[in-house]
This record gives structure tokens, sequence and C-alpha cells, in this order.
């Protein structure tokens, strides 16, 4: 079988303007992704708090931007606001460990572009900050199994419960003691 080259990666548009917002309160991960997409062609500008954010998007009205969902002040939702009022045609991914279908509606309705779970590749939020198209993206190589979305939904309900084992039961609408068996198993394998 002969080797088949590489599919080049997709870059940031020539010409044009390529700003490009990278905000996350993970340091490594912030400083990693900054590195990729400078190696694609953006501008990048790196913050690490809705604070921080919101001050760079009124003053360098970036063309692009990646938003971490949660950040230690706050919410990434906050941020898209002001890109939307700094720049109308801003074109904004979101970012975020704790997806669920709620912050994902917020998330699109706010004027989010693309949800997309971390960890994300550099190509796969590329692709989504590039595709002017209205189509649906291709299904991920390795999606979470049905168990291991259950799984994460429950731990998630049981954080945002304080960890109150009756009040998340009564939230999930589940026997407190079912609640107690899931809890205590590991999670599922993908």
């Amino acid at each position: 079988m002969a080797d088949q080259p590489e599919p080049k990666a997709l870059t940031a548009p020539s010409g044009g303007d390529v700003t490009l917002l990278i905000v996350d309160d993970d340091a490594p991960l912030r400083n990693r992704l900054g590195r990729a997409m400078e190696r694609r062609g953006f501008d990048v500008r790196l913050a690490e708090s809705v604070e921080e954010g919101v001050g760079i998007a009124r003053r360098e009205r970036p063309a692009y931007a990646i938003l971490d969902l949660r950040l230690s002040d706050g919410n990434g939702l906050d941020i898209v606001a002001a890109l939307r009022d700094a720049r109308s045609d801003a074109r904004i991914i979101m970012l975020t460990g704790y997806g669920n279908i709620a912050s994902a509606v917020a998330a699109v309705k706010a004027g989010v572009l693309d949800y997309l779970p971390k960890p994300a590749d550099a190509d796969a939020i590329t692709a989504a900050l590039l595709d002017h198209a209205d189509a649906l993206p291709p299904p991920p190589e390795n999606p979470m199994s049905a168990d291991r979305v259950r799984w994460e939904h429950i731990q998630r309900v049981y954080e945002q419960c304080d960890r109150n084992v009756s009040e998340t039961a009564r939230r999930l609408k589940m026997h407190r003691r079912t609640l107690q068996r899931i809890l205590a198993k590991h999670a599922p394998r993908d």
C-alpha cells in the first residue's frame, strides 16, 4: 500500500482580519492551543478570565474567538455578548468539558457557531471557525457511549447540587438508593 500524503492543515484566510481571542483558565491548554492556532495563521490574543476576555473583545474587536464555557470568574457566555457588541460578524466557538444540551442551546442562541467538547484538537477547532457552510459537522471518531453520557450527566447534576444525594435524586426523578448505587460505581468505559 502506497503512503498517502497527510491532509493539509486548515489555515486562516490570508489577506483578511485573522485576530483570534482564546479565553481559557487552563494555562497549559490555552498556551498550547494559542501556539497551534498561530501556526495556522491566526493572530492570537490569550486571556484567562471573563474580565480579561471582555476587555480584549472590546479593545481589539477580534474576528474569531475560542471560549471556554466555565471560567474561574464566571461563564464564557458573558464574553459572547461583548464580542457581538464589538463585532457582529465575529466567529465564536465554545469549548467545554461540561457540555449539556441546555448550555449548548444557550451558547447557540447567544451567537456561538459551534460547541465542541474538550479536549478538541486544533484542526477541529480551525475547521469549525472557518466553516461557512451550514452543513452538520462529521460525526465524532470516538463518541462517548450512552452509558458514559448518562454517568457524566448524573455526576454533573450531583456536583451542581453540592453533592447532596437526596436533592440530586429528586432533580433526576430517580430513587435515592438507585442514585447511591450509581454514584458508588466507577465511570463506564467509552
